[in-house]
């Protein structure tokens, strides 16, 4: 996945950051609501996860326009304000899950892989495509019965597929799972990485529709 994380404590967002990173996660960190906005704006996030308070406005504005013009990405607010009056005004802004500071990052990691899963009509952590039996929550593949280990970026991609099941994804849809703003991209990394993960887990798991992108394959 490709996150989007709105944080101004310097603390508090590299330890998100460095956690999202460990869990195999591409994030892009911003301090600023105008940050944030130019940032949506031009990127296709899987997730957000948003701070209240930052030094440009309130959290919940920014929440309300991202909703107003349809956006629906899936938002988690992380804010020190714990009130049930400030819970029920985020919720009925269009946030899908709450976070209170402090809180322990190996939740917060639980929190993210919950709400992408029910965005990605799999609520259930274990997926079973042909031969593989996919753990999501763990981050884990077993093909045939036997574990198949998966580098940090194969997973993203590999987990990009299984969220839209029989959708045709472009190399440059693909490249934005992979990297942030300030990654090196090669020109065939998608193809380097497409080709490792069907040694792994099979030449048909990913099928190439040639000029136009790659889809899932038929289990």
């Amino acid at each position: 996945m490709r996150i989007l994380l709105i944080e101004d404590d310097t603390v508090l967002g590299a330890a998100v950051r460095d956690q999202i990173a460990a869990d195999g996660q591409s994030v892009d960190w911003v301090m600023r609501l105008d940050a944030a906005g130019d940032a949506a704006k031009s990127t296709s996030y899987d997730l957000i996860l948003l701070d209240l308070m930052l030094p440009d406005g309130r959290g919940i504005g920014f929440l309300k326009s991202l909703r107003a013009r349809g956006d629906v990405t899936p938002v988690i607010i992380l804010t020190a304000l714990d009130q049930v009056s400030d819970r029920i005004e985020g919720l009925n802004a269009g946030a899908d899950d709450y976070l209170v500071k402090p809180f322990d990052l190996a939740e917060l990691s639980a929190r993210i892989g919950s709400v992408a899963r029910r965005y990605s009509g799999n609520p259930n952590p274990i997926v079973t495509h042909g031969p593989l039996e996919i753990d999501l929550a763990a981050r884990s593949v077993h093909r045939d019965g036997k574990p198949v280990q998966l580098t940090a970026r194969e997973w993203a991609l590999f987990e990009a597929f299984l969220a839209r099941p029989g959708q045709l994804l472009s190399k440059a849809q693909l490249e934005e799972k992979l990297y942030a703003f300030d990654a090196e991209v090669e020109s065939n990394t998608i193809e380097v990485h497409v080709s490792r993960l069907r040694k792994k887990l099979g030449t048909a798991v990913i099928e190439t529709e040639r000029g136009m992108g790659y889809r899932l394959g038929r289990p």
